[in-house]
């Protein structure tokens, strides 16, 4: 399996097809194997890189705390090592802060973003309250916050039909050392309102949002759309916050459509 390192740990991602590179960032309690159909098929076009970030799937963990910048130097890490021309970039949730954070540090290895089912704000008080009581629950009963949250992120009246697709997320999430979870949390605690950068970038951004997403609602989300000076938007009706589970095609089929307009 491929890795590389970085600050003394190391960091593992997959690498298939051939082309412009499109580089895809999993969430929170995620780990790169959420991207399987994605990548199968858009490496058929496409050089497609999958990243565990640090502290997931098989990426150790580089600190007591996973800032969304130093989640995004550890990515650009993996970008040199390939020696990637600019690429796409496209970040689910936790992901697509990871994304924003990158856009910062690094605009000249982009050559467009995406935010999917994710946005630019910082957490609000009663965000970092709960995030604080997050922190203690991981600490204490792991297994029990994920058998809680994980669910949550598909609307109610679906999780029957996804449960095949939820077993495997919580399979997945237990192999997150309590270590991973902390510093990811700790680190969106922490992260920056983005707003100024979406709307000073000359970068495309896509924006993938559902009506159902009770993590990062479409409803909530407007003002930020309309941000940047070139984006394109798809907006999931039925979907809460698994665009990519509850509707793969469409969501596919706008990831790939994005791919062209920006190489």
């Amino acid at each position: 399996m491929p890795y590389t390192t970085y600050k003394r740990k190391e960091l593992h991602y997959t690498d298939h097809g051939k082309g412009d590179p499109i580089v895809l960032l999993h969430g929170f309690t995620e780990d790169l194997r959420i991207w399987k159909q994605f990548s199968d098929r858009l490496s058929k076009n496409y050089r497609v890189v999958c990243i565990d970030l640090p502290g997931h799937g098989k990426s150790e963990c580089l600190s007591e705390v996973h800032t969304m910048e130093i989640l995004a130097d550890s990515v650009y890490a993996v970008i040199k090592q390939l020696k990637l021309k600019k690429c796409l970039m496209i970040g689910h949730s936790m992901g697509g802060y990871v994304s924003l954070a990158f856009a910062s540090k690094h605009p000249g290895a982009l050559k467009g973003f995406g935010l999917f089912h994710s946005h630019c704000y910082a957490d609000t008080p009663d965000d970092k309250r709960n995030r604080t009581r997050t922190i203690e629950v991981v600490k204490k009963d792991r297994f029990g916050f994920l058998s809680m949250f994980i669910p949550g992120l598909f609307p109610e009246e679906s999780r029957k039909k996804f449960s095949k697709e939820i077993d495997f997320l919580m399979w997945c999430a237990r192999e997150i050392p309590h270590e991973g979870i902390v510093a990811a949390l700790k680190g969106m605690l922490e992260r920056k309102d983005q707003t100024a950068l979406l709307k000073a970038t000359k970068l495309p951004v896509l924006f993938i949002l559902g009506l159902k997403d009770s993590k990062a609602p479409a409803l909530k989300l407007w003002d930020m759309i309309s941000l940047p000076a070139v984006s394109e938007t798809l907006i999931l009706r039925e979907c809460g916050h698994m665009g990519y589970i509850e509707a793969p095609e469409i969501t596919l089929k706008t990831v790939r459509n994005f791919a062209r307009s920006v190489f």
